[in-house]
């Protein structure tokens, strides 16, 4: 839609009236489709899944045309991973050579291949298991490459969740988001309920309500790569800057004012309420910093920022740069936001070209996405834990897992993937320090009789493959 590509692959017949001042070499869309001989374009995208529910709805659906058939696959017994982590795992396993197959043709017809965005849920057993399983052969058979996840994060209502075991499938789960993903989108499934009922006036949201939430938030953080400016207009400088240490590399993202298509001709309460809203860069940007817009159920008025970027669009025309230092200096007189003490506190803004085929379409002049490093993650992970340890001290809900062949002889692996969280959180906490610079370097104990002993408390592990 942002590209004016109707779903069935060729350009839209509105495409020749896009304005002048847009010309073609505004409009990448190469990152992510390539043209087929026909002349429609296809995504570059791979559909993966162990059961062929959703993959079927895409297929008999309006973008049935859209997707190449090749980048398909389904298990063969179509039976997924019945909410097992360990399953999906196996299963992944057993695909291998089918999937990575499909990564290396569609790697080898990029012309300048940065890296690859994994989208996957972290709470049942495909995108949980089969997901761990291809980021660990990503990060082996690309070593070089980026690697950036949208993770869906469950939701935290254990009366709302209808998978019991989601704390053992997200733990070992993020284990593998830490130490083989260079980035990682948090999308919460609890902010996002919240917002699309506290934001949007839906009383009860549906998956596909939720989905397009999602939808807009990956579209607005790859706006500076398909219409790219002087800045962040690749995947290294995008991320480059948000992500200071290696394990610090969960993101939050908020972004505003948010609408969504409804089938009523735009006469919903929804609608209604938004479009009366009126938008400038101040107003826009301070709104990114308030926690009800932002997509993750953790609480930004503790803690502190470890970096922000802010993408400003505005319909029809340029952002005018000095609206922007307005914004920065009255957020800055206001402290709306803490940052952490040991590095820069500012926040990077990149004033980024709306999409022409939407220009018309945006009821609003002004909108904003966020894409934040906060020490607020660490309340997320610890929430999950604790969930974790209340069914893990019972040994509660592990007859399937033992089943599989990593659970067979032992249970060692859901303690090494907790300890994994644990330093996560550890370390998200020591950001709030000043002394963050110190924490990892080994400390040597002052007793004589130990000098070349270092103090268990104050060492902290560094895997050799951690990335910078």
């Amino acid at each position: 839609l942002e590209h004016g590509i109707a779903p069935n692959g060729m350009l839209s017949e509105n495409s020749s009236s896009t304005p002048r001042h847009y010309g073609l070499q505004d409009d990448r869309k190469d990152v992510f489709f390539y043209q087929a001989d026909d002349e429609h374009y296809v995504p570059r995208a791979l559909l993966i899944d162990l059961e062929p529910r959703v993959v079927n709805k895409i297929y008999s659906g309006p973008y049935r045309e859209l997707f190449n058939p090749e980048n398909l696959f389904i298990a063969s017994d179509g039976g997924g991973a019945g909410n097992n982590w360990a399953s999906g795992f196996r299963q992944g396993e057993e695909h291998e050579e089918q999937v990575i197959d499909m990564i290396d043709r569609e790697a080898d017809g990029s012309d300048s291949l940065e890296g690859f965005v994994v989208t996957h849920s972290i709470a049942g057993g495909t995108g949980s298991g089969m997901g761990s399983y291809l980021l660990e052969r990503l990060n082996d058979h690309y070593p070089k490459k980026l690697i950036q996840t949208y993770s869906v994060f469950p939701n935290w209502d254990e009366t709302q969740s209808d998978v019991v075991v989601q704390p053992y499938n997200s733990v070992l789960t993020l284990k593998r988001l830490c130490l083989h993903a260079d980035c990682v989108v948090v999308l919460d499934n609890t902010a996002l309920n919240r917002i699309a009922v506290d934001r949007l006036r839906l009383q009860t949201p549906t998956v596909d309500n939720l989905n397009s939430i999602v939808a807009t938030i990956m579209a607005a953080s790859t706006t500076t790569l398909r219409y790219p400016g002087y800045m962040n207009n690749d995947l290294v400088g995008l991320i480059a800057s948000l992500i200071p240490t290696p394990r610090c590399h969960f993101l939050m993202t908020g972004y505003t004012p948010l609408v969504l298509d409804h089938d009523d001709g735009g006469t919903s309460p929804a609608n209604n309420l938004s479009m009366i809203r009126k938008t400038t860069v101040l107003e826009v940007m301070r709104r990114l910093t308030q926690t009800k817009n932002i997509m993750v159920s953790a609480n930004t008025k503790k803690g502190c920022y470890i970096s922000i970027l802010n993408i400003i669009h505005q319909a029809g025309e340029d952002v005018d740069p000095t609206q922007v230092h307005k914004a920065l200096q009255r957020i800055r007189e206001r402290q709306l936001v803490n940052f952490i003490p040991w590095g820069p506190a500012s926040i990077q803004v990149a004033l980024a070209r709306k999409s022409p085929y939407l220009v018309e379409k945006s009821p609003h002049k002004v909108s904003g996405f966020m894409l934040a490093n906060h020490t607020s993650m660490a309340e997320l992970f610890d929430r999950l834990l604790s969930q974790f340890d209340r069914i893990r001290k019972r040994n509660a809900f592990l007859d399937n897992y033992r089943k599989e062949p990593m659970f067979a002889d032992s249970l060692d692996e859901f303690d090494s993937a907790r300890e994994v969280v644990q330093d996560l959180v550890d370390e998200y906490r020591a950001c709030e320090r000043p002394d963050y610079v110190n924490f990892g370097i080994p400390k040597p104990n002052n007793n004589n009789n130990n000098s070349g002993r270092l103090e268990e408390n104050n060492y902290y592990s560094m895997k050799d493959d951690d990335k910078i």
